[in-house]
């Protein structure tokens, strides 16, 4: 329908339809006429004398202003103003002036409920006013044609949001679709020996997992979680309470592992054999959280947070030196020891302690790309503090402690330890006050992310240089959160809670994608420890058992291969309104392409809950998408933004729809699907039904009487009035639409090389209208095209008394025809098999009168696709070939077998830029198959095939040297002997002998649940292997005397 201009006046308020533009001045003009006569009075006998400046209200004597601003009302609000406006009949001129403030009020409430109401109607002219939000005109139209789905020319506002919220609202779907992250369930579980709960778990290089237990059981797991090695440091002690573990970290870079106990010692063993090297005794408390950095090839740091929340930082210089002079230091309890007091006497070590919490240490780690150490605690005014090491120089503090170590005499040898322990300067440091405190945080650089976790049970992120208020808080834990943990690569943050539960998030969304609860997982018990491992991207728990949860990964797509869809491609089609290109796959997923570059513009799944898309068809104006699907449905969609308007589909069972089509009978317009209830399901399609759920028409009496008996698998259209459907039994019947009646019935018949062959299919999928042809009722020439059985192509001509004119087999391997083409001027025809091939075929002059019994004019072919190919499409308007296959691929294609590329690949194509192409090279797996090598000529029928094999030599040469060494053992072996026409006959078999099934789809598809794979079976592969000879039992010696030596017997001789 073709949009007229509007008069959009300063409002976009009220119903504004597309009329011409004098139209509604005329309105307007009318209502202000009805308007000022509303407000006139009578005169009465009562009252006193009335005022010439008095004179009843109305337009004329306002100012320029309130005219300017009452003339420009729109309908609906003259009509409001109407109704809210109560006559008076009183006169004076007390009245006069009220009245003429009641009417300036009623101006003013106008004004307030134009801007508050909602515009009805909005026309292309008003959204053209949004011109600043877009680029070009052309866009303005478009999403007008996408919102106006039903070509009436004006949308309602309704329609405006509800197309904006679900066009929003499936992206969000898609965006969450290509970040779903989800761990294999349920976890691998490993019992672990009874004993005290797991206090850390640390990975090493090799992604080995270190597990420190509370009662000092060290022990070494694979990342399969299989135990290498375990023992206890810890000795029984007699007369003694035993030992306790806090925390643990691994020395990596010398090979060392710390421990730190209860009794405020940090020991050192050795990562190799458990042994023990040397502790540190005598802290000034329980060093509960435990880590550490090499900071320089020879330094390095360790660091501990205790129960007095201070955070204790040990400087070590000279590292390797350091650690052998402590290992000679007198031994107690078995261990080399040094006190905290004796060890910052060394040069080599700087001890500092900075009072930062208010509370114990909960967690805290050192990172050095930023210098500073995060610590956390319960502690609500200082949950998290990020300081500096050392700290800024501060000269008073300097001076103080220069006179106070001239006091100490002890302090002339080293450095002193603070009794209380100073806290930083405000500068050094920043505090994050958290409610409830912090329990476990997570740091990553690269997205300048820091997250906390406690016993609130919000996760909050942090940027780590504003510390007044968190940029995201994710709600969704029941229970306190005591493990976080950030992947960088992925951008998604691991939360585990108290109750076991598991959840990944997304940084940059802030949404949770995945929840994994205790009974899913398998994890039982009280949780202790968690670790993720990023070499492996696992992540392991300890609780009462060991589990390991690995990342359910995508596999990585193979080199070279692009695909459009996850799933086969079942139907594509073009849409030139839009110049858009529809894809359906058989997970229900349509997915729109943009023609002219390629790019994946719009997606949206489950269109048949979980069934297959098996057909697709646009209406008349190119707006509205019609899918057929398996579950006996017809749905029809606004697909710009994946909104179902209707459903379409029988009462009773439904049965898979396998084509449908639009067309348009007097000035009516239906919906027309056929499938496996071998019937001609009719729907009508009007704007005035407000139905979601809508039945078909009732059924043709032909339909019933005479209609198919089997299946129904196409249908075409020709218009005006012809109607052609095929079913699995190979008939074809040409249908009237106006009366119901049948036209013609076609009976597809047997190629002559098919005698004698069994389950032979006659099916029929593909029906193709020739109108330039069609539209001559009454001539002889082929008008009807459709596929046959052995890879065949029949033309039919309806009106004549011979209704098979010509018939030819494309392929040269006689595969299957699954698709067919024309031209819009039915020059070219465009023949898709099986195997992925088109072959293209001039039918300009091709079975015009006569019946033809030579194939049409041989153009081209190239390889398409490496499966088999379900649609093809000519777009004349371009000059390409639009073809999609099961193999999960649609590409384009120039009219000459240019390749220009898949949708779906990196970079975009112009199409109208030929440079930008991807000719002259081809898809990777058709390059890679091996049925794309080119046919021998000897496969092809045009010499026998075992000529070279059976023809005697010619050669005097050969023949002199076969002379001489003739076999002397005997049997001889028979000469095997194989007729050309029985391997060409078993050739011809290879593709549906096996078809013993009532439904070709199901043939079909069988190849769809597959895997992709570059290569496929050769005619050689499938040729069925007979036995030649019975190979004798005993075989004798050969005579090698014809050699003149006999090598047995001198191999004999030299083992003697």
């Amino acid at each position: 329908m073709a949009l007229r201009k509007a008069a959009r006046p300063r409002s976009a308020s009220g119903k504004l339809e597309t009329f011409p533009r004098g139209s509604i001045l005329n309105e307007l003009r009318e209502s202000m006429a009805e308007t000022e006569a509303s407000f006139r009075r009578a005169r009465t006998s009562l009252g006193g004398p009335r005022l010439q400046a008095a004179s009843p209200v109305s337009l004329r004597n306002f100012s320029e202003e309130a005219r300017e601003e009452s003339s420009w009302l729109p309908e609906w609000l003259v009509k409001e103003l109407l109704k809210g406006q109560q006559r008076s009949h009183s006169i004076g001129l007390l009245e006069n002036i009220l009245e003429r403030e009641s009417f300036r009020h009623h101006i003013d409430s106008a004004k307030s409920l134009r801007k508050g109401k909602i515009e009805q109607q909005v026309t292309l002219e008003q959204l053209q006013k949004l011109n600043t939000a877009f680029q070009s005109d052309e866009q303005i139209e478009k999403l007008f044609m996408k919102i106006d789905c039903a070509a009436t020319g004006r949308i309602q506002w309704d329609e405006f949001c509800t197309y904006m919220q679900l066009e929003y609202a499936e992206q969000d779907v898609s965006s969450a679709r290509l970040k779903e992250l989800t761990f294999s369930l349920p976890a691998v579980i490993v019992e672990r020996s009874p004993g005290e709960p797991v206090l850390r778990i640390c990975s090493l290089f090799d992604n080995t997992l270190v597990m420190i237990q509370e009662d000092g059981v060290i022990s070494f797991w694979s990342p399969q979680l299989k135990l290498k090695r375990s023992k206890m440091v810890f000795e029984k002690p007699v007369n003694k309470k035993s030992k306790w573990a806090t925390d643990s970290t691994v020395m990596t870079h010398y090979n060392k592992l710390i421990l730190g106990t209860g009794d405020r010692e940090i020991q050192l063993y050795e990562m190799s054999n458990f042994e023990p090297y040397c502790q540190i005794s005598g802290l000034e408390a329980i060093p509960l959280k435990l880590d550490y950095c090499c900071t320089d090839p020879d330094e390095c740091m360790i660091l501990y947070g205790d129960d007095q929340g201070c955070v204790n930082i040990l400087l070590l210089s000279s590292v390797g030196e350091l650690l052998r002079t402590w290992k000679k230091l007198p031994k107690a309890e078995n261990l080399p020891s040094v006190s905290i007091e004796n060890a910052v006497l060394s040069p080599n070590v700087t001890y500092i302690r900075w009072k930062v919490h208010g509370d114990w240490v909960t967690q805290l780690h050192y990172y050095d790309s930023i210098k500073a150490v995060i610590s956390t605690s319960n502690h609500e005014p200082t949950a998290l503090v990020i300081g500096c090491t050392v700290g800024a120089t501060n000269v008073e503090q300097q001076m103080k402690k220069i006179k106070d170590r001239g006091k100490d005499s002890k302090a002339r040898k080293g450095q002193v330890i603070p009794r209380i322990p100073p806290k930083r300067a405000e500068g050094d440091q920043t505090v994050f006050q958290v409610y409830k405190g912090v329990k476990t945080f997570a740091f990553c650089k690269k997205n300048n992310l820091i997250v906390t976790g406690g016993m609130d049970r919000i996760i909050r992120m942090w940027n780590p240089y504003m510390s007044g208020r968190p940029t995201g808080m994710l709600r969704s834990h029941t229970a306190p959160v005591c493990y976080l943990s950030i992947a960088a690569e992925d951008a998604k943050i691991f939360s585990i809670s108290t109750d076991n539960t598991i959840k990944i998030w997304d940084t940059v969304d802030q949404t949770c994608l995945f929840t994994a609860c205790s009974k899913t997982s398998g994890i039982k018990g009280e949780l202790t420890a968690c670790h993720y491992i990023p070499g492996i991207r696992s992540l392991c728990v300890a609780a009462d058992t060991l589990a390991l949860l690995h990342l359910r990964l995508r596999p990585p797509p193979e080199p070279h291969l692009i695909v459009s869809h996850k799933e086969p491609v079942l139907c594509c089609k073009y849409n030139k309104e839009f110049r858009h290109v529809v894809s359906c796959s058989e997970g229900s997923v349509v997915k729109v392409w943009d023609f002219e570059t390629g790019k994946h513009l719009f997606e949206f799944s489950a269109a048949h809950g979980g069934a297959a898309i098996t057909c697709l068809t646009f209406d008349v104006s190119g707006r509205r998408l019609i899918t057929g699907g398996r579950d006996g449905c017809l749905k029809i969609w606004n697909y710009n933004n994946g909104h179902c308007l209707n459903t379409l589909k029988r009462e009773d069972k439904c049965a898979e729809v396998c084509d449908c089509t639009y067309v348009e009978v007097n000035r009516s317009r239906y919906i027309i699907a056929v499938g496996w209830d071998r019937r001609i399901n009719m729907y009508f399609d009007s704007a005035d039904d407000l139905h979601h759920f809508q039945k078909p028409q009732p059924y043709w009496h032909d339909d019933i009487s005479c209609g198919h008996k089997e299946d129904i698998l196409c249908i075409s259209q020709c218009p005006p009035t012809l109607l052609a459907t095929s079913s699995y039994d190979g008939e074809i019947i040409v249908w009237n639409m106006i009366s119901g009646h049948i036209y013609r019935k076609l009976h597809t018949s047997f190629p002559t090389h098919c005698a004698g062959i069994e389950a032979v299919d006659t099916s029929i999928t593909q029906l193709v209208f020739l109108r330039t042809r069609a539209v001559k009722f009454e001539s002889a020439a082929a008008s009807l095209i459709s596929n046959g059985p052995q890879g065949s192509v029949n033309f039919w001509s309806p009106f004549s008394g011979i209704p098979l004119t010509a018939s030819f087999i494309p392929s040269r391997v006689k595969s299957h025809i699954s698709s067919i083409a024309v031209t819009a001027d039915d020059s070219f025809i465009y023949a898709a098999d099986d195997d992925g091939y088109v072959y293209v075929y001039s039918i300009k002059d091709y079975a015009l009168q006569d019946p033809e019994r030579e194939p049409p004019k041989y153009v081209n072919h190239w390889r398409a696709h490496v499966n088999i190919v379900v649609s093809v499409e000519v777009v004349d308007e371009e000059k390409v070939l639009l073809s999609s296959s099961i193999d999960c691929t649609v590409r384009l294609w120039s009219l000459g077998g240019e390749y220009i590329g898949t949708f779906g690949q990196a970079e975009p194509w112009e199409i109208f830029t030929p440079a930008s192409w991807k000719h002259p090279r081809v898809p990777y797996e058709i390059l890679m198959n091996p049925q794309s090598m080119p046919i021998h000529p000897m496969l092809e029928g045009e010499s026998p095939v075992l000529q070279p094999i059976n023809t005697e030599p010619s050669n005097v040469t050969l023949e002199n040297s076969l002379s001489k060494h003739e076999m002397s053992f005997n049997p001889k072996l028979p000469q095997v002997t194989i007729p050309d026409l029985d391997i060409k006959e078993e050739i011809n078999q290879r593709s549906y002998a096996q078809a013993l099934g009532k439904r070709l789809k199901q043939e079909h598809y069988k190849k769809i649940n597959r895997p992709l794979a570059s290569g496929g079976q050769s005619t050689y592969h499938l040729i069925n292997s007979c036995e030649v000879v019975i190979a004798p039992p005993i075989c004798k010696k050969p005579d090698l005397s014809v050699l003149g030596t006999d090598y047995f017997y001198e191999e004999s001789l030299g083992e003697e």
